[in-house]
């Protein structure tokens, strides 16, 4: 199960989710109303994950608020999302009490000026005592998540940004490449031609792809293996719920902008904090296309998928392109076509049964 809190210090300028700097009063209302429906829930199953994303749950006073309200626990694993920086020790402590076990932080970069043109706050420093803190309450299981393509990056100022990690040592770290969205402030002063928030300095896809391919070569020799496009780890430290979704498992999701499946249908509930806790705005509901999410979402994995016959012909055109290869009796994305997995994937989106 997941849980949304949307409340963040500040909003990172390539950020288009429904989440940024909200009112006090309206976070309080909403950690109520989360837990209204925490409390009404008729439970269809005991969860086995829980993550706690955002937004910026690691700034919330008080997790046990919501986690006290969730059957299952101990849980497999119960993830929270952290910026660098907006916690201490004792609220560390908190979450170990509350059942949180794995902790992933929004890094993005090492690099103190690549950070500044986004909007962040933290620095190298700032991510190594955390990572100390975390390790020092007994939390193991951290990620750290970069961003390949931030305005003025280089692969000079990348390669540092993977030094970083191999010196903390973490074993999952989920690499992004930019996809720079028209609705977030960089993306709309890109359109405009500015240089606000180094606009005009955004890494050229064919860069960004390099630094993507140089994280793949170095993560590997850290021992941290690719097990989805985007994400790599040692052995016993994938998301265990990220693979839920990848694995078509069920999965509800609480607050705003959460999104739940029970195997059939897929539904969503109101897209900003302010509509969720006033119950305003439909709640979108979708039949699964279970064939085609089974095949597309397994691509995503790198062990691949077993079964094809229903996109044979789409498959056979980019095989003999060099995007998707069969390797003991599984396809799978070939490097290159993991660069180019969007298109891949498009083809697959509603294709009738």
């Amino acid at each position: 199960m997941y849980i949304s809190y949307p409340f963040c210090a500040q909003k990172c300028t390539y950020c288009n989710f429904a989440s940024g700097v909200l009112p006090r009063e309206l976070s309080v209302r909403y950690v109520e109303a989360v837990l209204g429906e925490l409390r009404a829930v008729e439970w269809p199953w005991r969860p086995e994950t829980v993550y706690l994303g955002g937004g910026t749950p690691s700034t919330m006073e008080s997790v046990a608020t919501w986690l006290d309200a969730i059957p299952g626990k101990p849980w497999r694993e119960a993830t929270i999302e952290a910026a660098p920086g907006s916690f201490d020790a004792e609220r560390v402590r908190e979450w170990v009490r509350a059942g949180i076990d794995r902790v992933s932080l929004g890094v993005q970069s090492f690099i103190s000026r690549e950070l500044a043109r986004t909007g962040r706050k933290h620095s190298a420093a700032t991510v190594s005592d955390d990572v100390a803190m975390l390790r020092a309450a007994g939390i193991e299981r951290i990620s750290v998540d970069l961003i390949a393509g931030l305005p003025g990056q280089t692969r000079t100022s990348w390669e540092e940004s993977l030094d970083w990690v191999a010196k903390l040592s973490v074993p999952h770290v989920s690499v992004y490449m930019l996809e720079v969205d028209d609705e977030s402030r960089l993306g709309r002063e890109i359109l405009l031609g500015g240089k606000r928030y180094g606009a005009s300095d955004v890494p050229s896809d064919d860069e960004i792809a390099a630094m993507y391919e140089r994280a793949v070569e170095r993560l590997r020799r850290m021992g941290l293996g690719r097990y989805e496009i985007s994400n790599f780890s040692r052995p016993g430290f994938e998301s265990l719920h990220n693979l839920k979704y990848w694995k078509r498992e069920p999965y509800l999701g609480f607050g705003s902008d959460a999104h739940s499946f029970d195997g059939e249908w897929r539904w969503n509930t109101a897209e900003s904090a302010a509509e969720y806790v006033n119950r305003r705005g439909a709640v979108e509901r979708t039949r699964a296309d279970a064939a085609g999410e089974r095949f597309y979402l397994g691509l995503r994995l790198s062990e691949g998928v077993a079964e094809w016959g229903r996109f044979e012909e789409a498959v056979g055109r980019f095989m003999r392109e060099g995007l998707l290869e069969v390797v003991d009796g599984r396809l799978r994305l070939t490097d290159r076509g993991v660069l180019l997995s969007n298109e891949v994937f498009a083809e697959f989106v509603g294709v009738p049964a």
